[in-house]
């Protein structure tokens, strides 16, 4: 306890190697999902003219075979200041999960490959305030990180009642730093 009577808070482990961050782009971020964005021409002109649509932007995969459905959710995140450390990544083998900001400010997004059912090595992305993502089945990622309040997304996910969610604190912490 503090002297406020407080739990003291766990020591934050030292980072065990540093990271920099990539801007996001389809390409960079295709093993692990999809960049939606309104980029580059419309696929279609709708309402009179009025309204481009980007049309069918993200691989949603939600179980249908587990007994899935699609969910919308709002989630609502304290926002994290780089550098930042990375404890623990996770996966949701069950369905994708697409993030969409609900304000126009960047975010941090962190990435893995599946190395044998465990993280592999980490890349981090950074958007740049107009992008959205939609991380692939399995795909190992990092919690949540604003980097600017309010930190609220809407999050279209898996809704179901088998387990779609694997965590996994890491043993080698890793920092995040912004490129110089």
């Amino acid at each position: 306890m503090t002297s406020t009577g407080a739990p003291a808070a766990e020591p934050t482990p030292a980072p065990a190697f540093e990271i920099g961050i990539e801007p996001l782009t389809p390409e960079a971020f295709a093993p692990f999902g999809d960049v939606l964005a309104a980029t580059g021409a419309p696929d279609k002109i709708i309402n009179r003219g009025l309204c481009g649509r980007f049309h069918d932007r993200a691989a949603l995969d939600f179980g249908a075979e587990s007994g899935g459905r699609a969910g919308i959710s709002i989630f609502k995140a304290e926002p994290r200041a780089l550098p930042y450390l990375c404890d623990l990544l996770e996966r949701h083998p069950e369905g994708s999960q697409a993030f969409v900001p609900m304000s126009a400010d960047p975010f941090l997004v962190i990435v893995a490959p599946d190395d044998g059912g465990r993280p592999g090595a980490p890349r981090a992305f950074l958007t740049d305030g107009t992008q959205a993502i939609n991380l692939l089945r399995g795909t190992w990622h990092g919690v949540l990180t604003p980097l600017a309040a309010p930190g609220l997304f809407a999050v279209i996910d898996r809704i179901g009642t088998s387990a779609n969610l694997e965590e996994v604190p890491l043993d080698r912490p890793f920092l995040v730093r912004a490129a110089d």
